[in-house]
């Protein structure tokens, strides 16, 4: 499967976000899906993770109660929303998928990765 995200940008504390990752190649249900961010100079950090049935969904610690991750089969995509966003939220966002079937943040579970998206928060 190939990944490609979009909905990236410049955007104000406060403000909300949706990203949007799109798959192609194999079939899309197979994959439990996650979005990773790295800020720069530092280490990639987990955000969000949704199982292949999308009854499942694992959020880390800095967004979670501030965002939601999603599917959506028909249209082989997957999104992560962000609310009040902040500062440190600044970062490349990277969608990722892993044949795990479950919702992990085990970063060495994903094996597929897109090309990322910048977010950049500031006023």
């Amino acid at each position: 499967v190939q990944l490609a995200e979009f909905g990236g940008g410049l955007v104000q504390p406060g403000d909300s976000l949706r990203l949007s990752c799109v798959a192609s190649g194999d079939p899309f249900l197979n994959y439990t899906m996650g979005w990773v961010r790295q800020a720069p100079g530092k280490e990639r950090e987990f955000v969000a993770s949704i199982s292949w049935s999308g009854r499942s969904t694992i959020y880390g610690d800095s967004v979670e109660g501030r965002s939601t991750i999603s599917r959506e089969h028909t249209k082989n995509t997957v999104y992560l929303q962000i609310t009040n966003l902040k500062p440190e939220d600044t970062a490349t966002y990277y969608c990722a998928a892993a044949r795990t079937g479950y919702a992990t943040l085990r970063l060495s579970q994903y094996n597929i990765w897109g090309q990322g998206t910048q977010v950049t928060v500031s006023s």
